[in-house]
């Protein structure tokens, strides 16, 4: 399983893909992802929405939805069980990774659903060409099944702080795991989960192009910051998103499926 694809292999398979353009930005950044999409995008791309495409029913941000909303999301969206789906992002958080992991967790095949490498910073380094052209969804019937075993909850973090059954590594910058900074989020308190570990995800990926470094590369950074890619795992960040980052670069090293706490410390910064 690689999870990751080329814009070199995206340009030569493009109408034989669904593509997902699943960019979000921070809420202080000033930016609108959807204005963006607008103005301009890869062709045949369709415009998802984390926040809106998430569980509506709690307060945390970006939760998974319930299974029968998925299904509902993903048949407007025009896509069928059997899609080859490629999610790219305009972000600074990498967001499509997030996209990427909800279709696993809802039982998509996992080798037809895939994040464009370098997302759209690439495709316009490399001068590919972009449209305002609107696609128009033929609405189906999706079909999802859910993969528990891929999410763990506050209950679980709290319980393996004394069991220590999986290493929960955290994605967040090092100064906001330390506790040196304010939260983005208001209300929450500082810090991490006792007995976590911090690995920031901006280490993981190559800034000129926003691609993932490479696998031997990858392997190196986990090591270097006390992370056995052969133990049990699961990632945390600040609500879920660059949570997926880590897992979806675990996943290209390990070719298992990662384990995300869905709460993230969006939850666990309320206790």
């Amino acid at each position: 399983m690689n999870p990751l694809k080329s814009t070199i292999w995206l340009s030569e398979n493009i109408s034989n893909v669904k593509i997902l353009d699943a960019t979000w930005h921070m809420p202080n950044s000033n930016r609108n992802a959807l204005e963006e999409f607008q103005e301009n995008h890869i062709e045949n791309s369709i415009f998802f929405d984390l926040d809106k495409n998430s569980n509506q029913k709690i307060s945390l941000p970006h939760m998974l939805p319930e299974l029968d909303e998925w299904e509902k999301i993903v048949s407007k969206l025009g896509i069928k069980n059997s899609d080859h789906i490629v999610v790219y992002d305009n972000s600074d958080v990498l967001s499509a990774s997030r996209c990427w992991f909800t279709f696993l967790y809802f039982g998509h095949d996992m080798n037809l659903v895939s994040v464009l490498d370098g997302g759209l910073k690439k495709w316009k380094l490399e001068d590919r060409p972009l449209t305002k052209k609107k696609v128009n969804c033929l609405e189906t019937n999706y079909k999802a099944s859910i993969k528990n075993n891929l999410v763990i909850n506050l209950n679980q973090v709290e319980k393996n702080i004394e069991k220590k059954e999986f290493c929960l590594v955290d994605a967040r910058g090092e100064k906001r795991f330390k506790g040196l900074v304010e939260e983005p989020r208001k209300n929450l308190k500082k810090g991490n989960v006792k007995g976590s570990k911090n690995l920031p995800f901006l280490k993981i990926i190559n800034p000129e192009n926003n691609t993932f470094k490479k696998k031997e590369e990858i392997e190196k950074i986990f090591l270097n910051h006390d992370i056995n890619l052969n133990e049990k795992l699961a990632f945390s960040c600040g609500s879920g998103i660059t949570a997926c980052v880590l897992g979806l670069a675990s996943a290209v090293v390990s070719n298992k499926l990662p384990v995300i706490y869905d709460g993230s410390w969006a939850e666990y910064g309320l206790k």
